[in-house]
């Protein structure tokens, strides 16, 4: 996601009147802005997505927290949406067949062959879809393929 678009989804949150949406772009903002103001250069949408999966994992991590509290079923409640809120700010995760298709040719492109490959092979992976997709199949699926 680029800042433009993470702008739009400001515009978007505000327009519809969806304070929890609306609080989460901005804050997902505001870390974008400290990227900027710290690093002195503009975020890259690699950035934002670095971000907004950081967000996504402290969040997730109190949310667990208060599962095992279990005594503020209207927090639990609201951590629950704002993690899926932030997951859907991410571009889609690459699965399924178009992850295996990707494997496979990863696979030949290396000349992977065995399990000690492994890593090269996610390596590779990671690179080519920038994190974006479904480590444990993916995971599953190389070392299936490699003997």
């Amino acid at each position: 996601m680029t800042n433009e678009e993470l702008h739009n989804e400001m515009i978007a949150a505000m327009k519809a009147k969806d304070k929890v949406r609306l609080s989460i772009v901005r804050q997902v903002m505001g870390e974008v802005k400290n990227l900027e103001v710290n690093e002195r250069r503009d975020a890259t949408e690699e950035d934002v997505n670095s971000m907004i999966k950081r967000l996504i994992k402290q969040t997730s991590e109190t949310l667990e927290m208060s599962r095992k509290a279990g005594n503020n079923q209207e927090r639990t409640e609201t951590l629950e949406q704002q993690v899926s809120i932030l997951e859907s700010l991410l571009p889609a995760q690459l699965s399924g067949d178009a992850l295996v298709e990707l494997i496979e040719q990863t696979i030949a492109e290396l000349g992977a062959t065995t399990r000690k490959d492994m890593g090269r092979v996610m390596g590779a992976l990671n690179k080519a879809t920038g994190g974006n997709f479904d480590k444990a199949a993916a995971a599953k699926e190389v070392g299936s393929r490699l003997s």
